[in-house]
């Protein structure tokens, strides 16, 4: 794949700084050559004004005109005319002054107006003449009036316009490469580590060198960083976990048919013992028998927790009442089915038999002597808990609650009870939950969504 310099951050980066600072140097650009405009008007009545003194000299107020044509060439005039309170108006101009094509009173010139003249200045071209009125800048009470040619005062603003066009681009420049080197330095060099770090990551999770290895930064780069490297650092135990379990199962798939042979012989054996005629022998013969049921029992669920998992369920409507107290029938301990006759939900039901088993089953090992399922609606979710009176889970034990092989309250267990129920639930799109946990109750809560639960009182789709 060809590189192409506009892909990258740094040029558009640099582009767009160029851009900005020219385009705040048009908007600073019109204002000024706006104003040079007027400062030009008024520096042509300064000097109508002063070239006018010399009509002041003679009796008459004229001049010859070789003196009059050399004052209005200095002055930059057609004509001049000077009008004081009180006093005649004194004219300096030839016999016949041009005629004016427009006229410009600068007392009375607002900053639109200044602009669009401008503009219009700029736009033009030819010779037209410019009739300018205003107050003399050394005596304000002298109204002074001059007449010009445009073109003159066009060219000044050309000339004033490229001048300051070269030094914005002067600017621009300077300033685009500062900006640029400092959010180069700020922003760009970081965000290109912390990308160069996500790609090298992806390719080897596994390899802690490709971790990124956060600044001392307080800012927001550096949070960036620093939540990186957690999720990086997280993810990476997450997946060595993984691995770890992966390799347990399948070490566990290979093993598992040789040592349920091995432990249905010693069933066997065991079941011979339990006819001996030593009554020490068949005193221990139940537990010996109980050990190695449990052994196979592991053995089993280990078996499918890591290699089948949880399948897809496949829905059907079932009255939870039944299933509940089927579940409650292998329970030594007094169980309480709360769930109100004909309460209907729509789930996998030999799925949702294995979590409530799950769930009643831990309650009564744990020393539970009072067990209840109850079940209800919640708008058109379905609640259902598993309530008993035992002594409740540890702190160690509520920490790694759900946690295949981590989470388990009682010794000895594997822990995957609650956690094959928790992916029962959640398969169905629902969750599973301890709500409240002590001496004498402990309640875990099932919540299956909308789709879940039956709707009774709508008419099946044909």
């Amino acid at each position: 794949m060809s590189f192409r310099p506009f892909d990258s951050l740094s040029a558009r980066l640099l582009l767009l700084t160029i851009a900005f600072v020219m385009l705040s140097e048009v908007v600073i650009l019109v204002p000024s050559i706006a104003r040079f405009r007027m400062d030009y008007l008024e520096s042509k009545i300064a000097a109508a004004h002063l070239a006018s003194l010399a009509l002041e000299v003679p009796p008459d107020n004229m001049v010859d005109e070789d003196l009059r044509d050399e004052l209005l060439r200095h002055a930059g005039s057609l004509g001049i005319v000077l009008r004081q309170p009180g006093v005649r108006a004194l004219m300096l101009t030839r016999d016949m002054p041009p005629a004016v094509d427009e006229s410009i009173d600068l007392s009375k010139t607002p900053m639109t107006d200044e602009i669009v003249g401008a503009l219009a200045t700029l736009a033009r071209s030819g010779h037209r003449m410019l009739r300018v009125v205003g107050p003399s800048p050394r005596e304000p009470d002298i109204v002074v009036e001059t007449i010009i040619d445009e073109a003159p005062l066009r060219e000044a603003m050309l000339r004033y316009a490229g001048r300051v066009l070269l030094i914005s681009i002067a600017i621009s420049i300077v300033t685009a490469i500062l900006v640029f080197l400092t959010l180069r330095w700020l922003l760009v060099r970081p965000m290109r580590a912390i990308s160069e770090s996500m790609t090298a990551f992806h390719r080897n999770p596994e390899d802690a060198s490709r971790m990124i290895v956060p600044t001392a930064r307080r800012d927001e780069v550096g949070q960036a960083q620093r939540a990186l490297a957690a999720m990086q650092e997280s993810l990476r135990a997450s997946l060595a976990q993984k691995t770890r379990l992966a390799a347990l199962g399948a070490a566990v798939a290979k093993i598992n048919h040789d040592l349920r042979g091995i432990l249905a012989t010693a069933r066997l054996a065991s079941d011979q013992l339990a006819g001996s005629a030593d009554a020490k022998v068949r005193r221990i013969a139940p537990m010996l028998l109980g050990a190695i049921d449990r052994a196979v029992e592991l053995c089993t669920q280990t078996l499918a927790f890591v290699q089948d998992g949880t399948p897809a369920p496949r829905r059907s409507p079932f009255a939870l009442s039944v299933l509940a107290a089927e579940v409650g029938a292998g329970v030594g301990a007094a169980f309480s089915n709360e769930v109100p006759a004909g309460f209907t939900v729509h789930a996998d039901e030999e799925q949702l038999y294995r979590a409530l088993a799950n769930l009643v089953r831990n309650a009564a090992e744990a020393g539970a002597t009072r067990i209840a399922v109850r079940a209800r609606a919640e708008g058109d979710d379905t609640v259902i808990e598993v309530v008993d009176n035992g002594p409740g889970l540890s702190e160690r034990a509520r920490s790694k609650l759900f946690q295949p092989f981590a989470g388990s309250a009682k010794s000895g267990g594997s822990g995957l009870g609650l956690a094959i129920a928790q992916e029962i639930v959640r398969a169905h799109g629902g969750d599973l939950e301890l709500v409240a946990s002590g001496p004498g109750e402990t309640v875990f809560r099932l919540r299956l969504p909308a789709l879940v639960r039956e709707r009774r009182h709508k008419p099946a789709a044909e």
